[in-house]
This record gives C-alpha cells, sequence and structure tokens, in this order.
C-alpha cells in the first residue's frame, strides 16, 4: 500500500512596523487554497514548493492529501482568526483524512501572529500535539526565515531556499521531500541545529545574483557537507523588519542523530555569518542620482531598472509612498513606466473616468503619509484591468497573481500602474499584463528590492536601487524602533569585534 502524505503550506513573511493587519482577506488575495481540487489547479506546473511535493510524491509512490495553502503580501501580524483558520485546516486535515505516514509542510519561517511571536513553532506545535512525536515531519524555509530553536525541535528535517531571487523553491521542496522518503526507509534518523548570532541582517541580506558572502557561505556549507557527512545545510539571512526577540540570520544543519560533525559544521556556519556581516555589494542610492544615472545610461541597450528599495511590498513596505515616483515625475523623464503603485481609491476613480478621461488624482501617500504626502496630478486613464495574470520570469513561474482591478495613468511622460492589492513587482508581466512593453521603456520604476532581478536584468542596461532612509522596508534599521529584539544586536549596537 502506498504511503499517504499530507502535504500543507502556510506562510507569511511578517513586518511588525506594518499597520496593515493580515487577515482572511489579506489571504484570499493571493493564495487561500484548500483542497485537492483548488490546490492542484493553483500550483500544479508552478515553480514553488506545493508543486515540489506533489512531483516528490510522484517520484516516490505516495499517495498525496492536500490540506490547504495559504500565503499573503508581507505586511503586519497575522491575527487570530487568520491564524486559527489557516492552522485549523491543516488540523482537520489531519484528525478527518489521516493516517498519514508523514507531513510535507511549506513555511516561510518569518511569521508573527497577534498571539504567537513565532507562527511556524505554534503552528508545528499544534500538528505535533495531533500527530505525536514519532511523525515524520518535512519543513521547507524561505531564506529569509528567522529561525526558532523550537521550529528545529519540532521537525525532523528543515531546508531552506539557497538562491535570491528564490528560484529554487521547487527544488527546495524535492529536497525536504528526499530526505524524508529516506527517513521513511529507515535509512536515516535525522535532527536539526541551529546556531545563531547577535546580529540583525547578515550574508549581503542572502543577495546571490553577483559574488560575495552569500554565495562564499553556501560554497562553505556544501564543503562542510561533504566533510561532516550531513543531509542538509541551510543559511538563512534573517528577515530584519521583524521586532521580535529570536530575529537575524541563521545556520541550519540536518544529520542523523549522533552525528559529531553537525555542531561543528552549524558553529562554523555561524562564525561566518558574523564575519561578513558587514558586506554589502549593491549600493543604495537617492532617487535624484538614480534618475541621473538613467538618463547616463539612456535607452539603447535596454530600460534602466529603478527599484525603491525602502518601499517594498516584497518585505510588508505599504506599496503607497511617494517620494520616488515624486521625483520621476518632477524630473520630467519621459519613455518610462513604474508599477505597482497601491492606490485603490484612484483606481475607482480611474474606472468611474472611463478609459480615455483625463482626470486629476492624488496619488499614492494613503496608508502612512509620513513616508510621502500624495502626489497631486493631472493625468489621462489609458486602461483599465481586472488585474489578474500568470507569472512568465523564473521565480513562481506559472503561478496566477491577482492585483485587483488595475488602472493605467499617464503623467507626463510615465505610465503608472495603479494596483487594488500590493504586490512586489519581481516579474515582467507587472507591466506587459496591462498594456505597457517593458523593453520599449526608458526607464522602468518598480516597487522591489532584489526578486526584480531574476526578470529583469536581462533586460536592462543598468540597475539603480533606492533607499533614502526612510521606510519600513530600509536598510536603515536605526530608524525604526525596535522594542523587542535582544540586545545587544549588531548594527542596533555595539557589539564588538
Amino acid at each position: 500500500m502506498a504511503r499517504r502524505v499530507l502535504i500543507a503550506g502556510f506562510k507569511h513573511e511578517t513586518n511588525t512596523f506594518s499597520k496593515l493587519p493580515t487577515d482572511l482577506d489579506a489571504y484570499s488575495a493571493r493564495a487561500l487554497y484548500v483542497g485537492e481540487e483548488e490546490m492542484r489547479a493553483a500550483y500544479t506546473g508552478t515553480n514553488t514548493e506545493i508543486a515540489g511535493f506533489l512531483d516528490a510524491c510522484e517520484k516516490h509512490g505516495w499517495e498525496p492529501v492536500l490540506a490547504v495553502a495559504a500565503d499573503a503580501t508581507p505586511s503586519g501580524k497575522v491575527t487570530k482568526e487568520a491564524f486559527d483558520t489557516v492552522s485549523g485546516a491543516i488540523l482537520d486535515a489531519i484528525e478527518t483524512q489521516g493516517p498519514f505516514d508523514a507531513i510535507l509542510l511549506q513555511v516561510h519561517g518569518a511569521m508573527v501572529s497577534e498571539e504567537h511571536d513565532d507562527g511556524e513553532s505554534a503552528l508545528l506545535s499544534l500538528i505535533r500535539a495531533k500527530v505525536g512525536r514519532d511523525m515524520p515531519i518535512g519543513v521547507t524555509h524561505d531564506l529569509h526565515a528567522n529561525v526558532t530553536d523550537l521550529t528545529c525541535e519540532l521537525a525532523d528535517v528543515l531546508v531552506s531556499y539557497r538562491t535570491y531571487p528564490h528560484i529554487d523553491m521547487h527544488e527546495t521542496a524535492i529536497k525536504c521531500a528526499d530526505l524524508i522518503a529516506r527517513m521513511l526507509a529507515g535509512e536515516i534518523n535525522p535532527r536539526v541545529w541551529v546556531a545563531r548570532g547577535p546580529q540583525l541582517d547578515g550574508v549581503d541580506h542572502g543577495r546571490t545574483t553577483s559574488p560575495g558572502p552569500m554565495l562564499e557561505i553556501l560554497d562553505m556549507a556544501d564543503m562542510l557537507t561533504g566533510n561532516h557527512g550531513l543531509l542538509s545545510a541551510s543559511v538563512n539571512a534573517g528577515f530584519p523588519w521583524a521586532d521580535v526577540e529570536y530575529v537575524g540570520p541563521t545556520a541550519i544543519v540536518v544529520a542523523d542523530r549522533g552525528n559529531n560533525g553537525a555542531e561543528i559544521a552549524v558553529n562554523a556556519l555561524r562564525d561566518e555569518l558574523w564575519r561578513t556581516r558587514e558586506i554589502v555589494t549593491i549600493e543604495l542610492v537617492s532617487a535624484h542620482d538614480a534618475i541621473s544615472q538613467a538618463r547616463e545610461t539612456g535607452k539603447a541597450s535596454g530600460p534602466f531598472v529603478i527599484a525603491d528599495f525602502a518601499d517594498n511590498p516584497g518585505g510588508g513596505g505599504y506599496a503607497d509612498s511617494t517620494g520616488f515616483l515624486r521625483a520621476m515625475i518632477e524630473a520630467g523623464v519621459e519613455g518610462a513606466a513604474f508599477s505597482a503603485l497601491y492606490d485603490p481609491a484612484c483606481v475607482s476613480a480611474c474606472q468611474q473616468a472611463g478609459e480615455g478621461a483625463e482626470i486629476e488624482l492624488n496619488l499614492g501617500g494613503k496608508c502612512e503619509p509620513s513616508l510621502g504626502e500624495p502626489i497631486s496630478a493631472s493625468g489621462i486613464v489609458t486602461g483599465l484591468y481586472d488585474g489578474t495574470f500568470k507569472l512568465e520570469g523564473p521565480m513562481s513561474r506559472g503561478l496566477t497573481i491577482k492585483l485587483g482591478p488595475v488602472a493605467v495613468y499617464r503623467v507626463g511622460g510615465i505610465d503608472v500602474v495603479l494596483a487594488s492589492r500590493r504586490a512586489q513587482n519581481y516579474d515582467l508581466q507587472f507591466f506587459r499584463a496591462f498594456g505597457i512593453e517593458p523593453t520599449e521603456c526608458a526607464i522602468l520604476g518598480i516597487k522591489s528590492a532584489q526578486h526584480f532581478r531574476a526578470d529583469y536584468s536581462p533586460i536592462a542596461s543598468g540597475i539603480a536601487v533606492v533607499d533614502e532612509g526612510g521606510g519600513i522596508t530600509s536598510h536603515n534599521f536605526k530608524a525604526l524602533d525596535y522594542k523587542h529584539v535582544r540586545r545587544p544586536l549588531w548594527p542596533l549596537d555595539d557589539t564588538g569585534s
């Protein structure tokens, strides 16, 4: 008889400085799929962990049972209702659709809920209370996880992405499932080791698009895996915009119980995280300097891409701060496009006016005006869309994005994509789905930090990243009011050499 394996996903990257709660509506807006039919329709053939788990089941001859997959755009704390509803769906599947031989669980690793500073260990604790300690549980993590000791104690296998932009999600799930298969076969008896230092951020925030500390530490992890007979070694750059005690980078090692090399390896990786903490491979510039660079580069070999790091919705940013867009408008740039500014009210106004209408709008600046007042603008509504499209780039290829109603609003020489939902721009479809061909633009302004490089670098004549020190995803950590992190903590405090 085939082994029966429960598959579930409950993800969130929680920015505790955001005032936007992550409720059930936030999950429904991005991904809330329950049961076999919905999950297969959403994930089959995609570059995601759920698809990887399904393919692993086919590979190993397992019978998959699909419970729920929930994911919301990064924002504030997950509400009690949302946490209880999604975790309840997993627990209900355990009770009503079991027995199971193993569980494969997709989480992010940086969830904070209204009741739990560590959402992942809270979820795993609930699951362990149902299935006991002997049930094999394999967990996948985002590279930007803030991992606790309890999470590592409750999981048998924990494997994190190795790429940023994250293009190895399917591969990570396969690796996790393969280790669970070996556990079920009695070949291994794994446990998870974790180590962390007194730091908030590290390894160049995990960037793997250029030579630097993250690629070097991954090579070191591979070397240690071979030298010490490890089953897996992961490096998490951490998610620094979470004001929780355990925040920060971690080294994770999976090895057979009794492997004396595991602790040596995990501590060596921890020490490397600390040693390289100050190395950064990108320059953060002002909006003015970024626009100047774009004008110098020109359009000849492709668009110049400018990313708004400090208001990255992929890290919990509001996606409606206006400083960078205002600079583009005031500079009078031509042949430009911007995607996407979160502004449901302006989208509604555009819908009421209709395509071709010339109207005045107050763009953005509604979530937190202190991060940039609304822009008073006069422009033309050039397009109206339902905001649903499929990703075609390397990251999450095949996944459906739902921005809600979308309007394209032309201000001077800039086509501004206005969205009813927040989402990080990491795929060319954030323009193409709305009638804008990015390769024909001179300048592309995007709300993103790093993920965009996977799809935009091949077409870009140049790239600049804007961070003027404000915003709830700014790298200026000292400007944020941390109250609950452990202290001392670099770079907030003087931690010595």
